[in-house]
């Protein structure tokens, strides 16, 4: 066997599934070194040689872009809303969305504070752009109709139609996110009794019974 041969290769793909592979395995790195990342360490990561990923990516920023990108993506989101059981009461399909969107909203974070935090440039820099902020890329137009879906069964009871009510669900849901959109360390992820405690405001309010106005 000649040395040639024997050397790994990566498996033949296109090159867009290749960008999306390189990407899958950047984004723990990033998380991890931010900015300071090397395409040796994502190459080991991807089991690939580091000159394969410059034949889709033109440089390792361009590389940090495709992952800010991929990050705000809110496909995984989605997907996790779309496996909401509609069978179970509105307040546990709300609990399960809450979850899965503060999911996201972690790694958004956590991607984008990385490389905030060791001077990276983000999505959008080379045009004098910004990434987006977490709640904007989680309430997204897909998003909101996701969500909506979920109250849907309700609609004849409920006090708003369920596209308003979707709205304001992920407001209280981004206004009670404890995280920096912007650098510093992503925190933890929220406790099952904070998203419960915020499913029983929004269905039921802050009062534990009417007061008179």
């Amino acid at each position: 066997m000649t040395t040639a041969s024997s050397r790994r290769r990566a498996p033949a793909m296109d090159p867009d599934s290749r960008r999306e592979m390189i990407v899958r395995a950047a984004l723990p790195l990033v998380i991890e070194h931010g900015s300071a990342v090397t395409t040796r360490q994502v190459a080991r990561a991807a089991g690939i040689g580091e000159g394969t990923i410059f034949r889709v990516f033109a440089d390792k920023e361009e590389l940090l872009d495709a992952c800010v990108t991929e990050a705000l993506s809110p496909a995984n989101a989605l997907d996790e809303l779309a496996l909401v059981p509609m069978d179970q009461p509105l307040a546990g399909r709300l609990a399960e969305a809450a979850s899965a969107l503060q999911a996201h909203l972690d790694r958004v974070g956590a991607v984008v504070g990385a490389l905030h935090a060791t001077g990276g440039r983000g999505r959008g820099a080379r045009s004098g752009g910004a990434a987006g902020p977490p709640d904007r890329a989680a309430g997204s137009l897909p998003v909101r109709e996701a969500l909506a879906e979920l109250f849907e069964p309700e609609r004849e009871s409920l006090r708003l139609p369920p596209e308003r009510a979707a709205l304001i669900f992920l407001g209280l849901l981004f206004a009670g996110a404890d995280r920096p959109p912007t650098g510093g360390e992503p925190t933890d992820p929220a406790p099952e009794w904070a998203v419960r405690d915020l499913v029983d405001v929004f269905l039921h309010g802050v009062l534990s019974q009417p007061v008179e106005t």
